[in-house]
């Protein structure tokens, strides 16, 4: 009988897609171990440890390993990476969760910024200051992507230990590395419209140094609403699709 094959959102095959073959793999925040169980399938990676901090979700993932026939996963109960030792993976996958948690992952345990360890971060919110965090915390940022997932937009950033640039504002904002992404027309968008109400929040108190703060808002706003223009999609152009 042929065996079944495990499908993965979008959010998640983008994940599956950056993680490069032969890695071993710690997926933080596995919940149903969705992404190892996919890559082990596929071949892709000889181990994964699925991680999380509650033991639901690594049932969960025990019970898809078993209805994939999958081997090679290993369940580790744990606050983020504090029961995964560095020597047992290179590549680290924590997504699904909100920036600051991530960053409260990443700073305890500095050995993912050793330089031999590749990260996936996928920050539901606050990406920005995800990004400001990894860049003055001796992280590089080597790739981001885009993907679309149930209409929303999310970043998957790559990173790896090592020295960045300081970054600007619409850096920060709209991404470090992702002007040649097809949705990066649509991120810079959305961007925009988010800048253009927090400026016009910060005009209406009339304090100088709230209305010298929205008129730096504006500025990067349009700067990113002119860039979107040149996209040959726009938001409004995906959703209608």
């Amino acid at each position: 009988m042929e065996q079944k094959q495990l499908q993965l959102q979008p959010r998640l095959a983008l994940l599956a897609a950056l993680v490069p073959p032969g890695s071993r793999l710690a997926d933080v925040g596995t919940d149903h171990g969705y992404l190892p169980v996919y890559l082990l399938q596929q071949g892709r990676i000889p181990s994964a440890i699925a991680a999380d901090i509650g033991a639901e979700p690594l049932e969960h993932a025990r019970r898809t390993a078993g209805e994939y026939n999958v081997t090679g996963l290993e369940l580790r109960l744990c606050d983020g990476l504090a029961a995964i030792h560095p020597d047992e993976v290179d590549t680290v996958a924590i997504a699904g969760m909100g920036g600051e948690t991530i960053i409260h992952i990443l700073e305890n345990a500095p050995w993912t910024k050793d330089g031999s360890h590749e990260l996936l971060l996928q920050p539901m919110t606050k990406a920005a200051d995800l990004r400001r965090w990894l860049s003055v915390n001796g992280y590089t940022f080597t790739s981001e992507r885009l993907v679309r997932d149930k209409g929303y937009l999310y970043p998957v950033l790559c990173v790896r230990g090592g020295s960045c640039p300081p970054l600007t504002e619409k850096q920060l904002l709209c991404g470090v590395k992702l002007s040649d992404d097809p949705l990066y027309g649509d991120y810079l968008t959305l961007h925009a419209e988010k800048l253009h109400k927090t400026a016009a929040g910060l005009r209406q108190s009339r304090k100088e140094d709230a209305v010298h703060r929205a008129a730096a808002l504006e500025a990067l706003a349009e700067d990113a609403g002119l860039l979107a223009g040149s996209m040959p999609r726009t938001v409004k152009d995906a959703l209608s699709d």
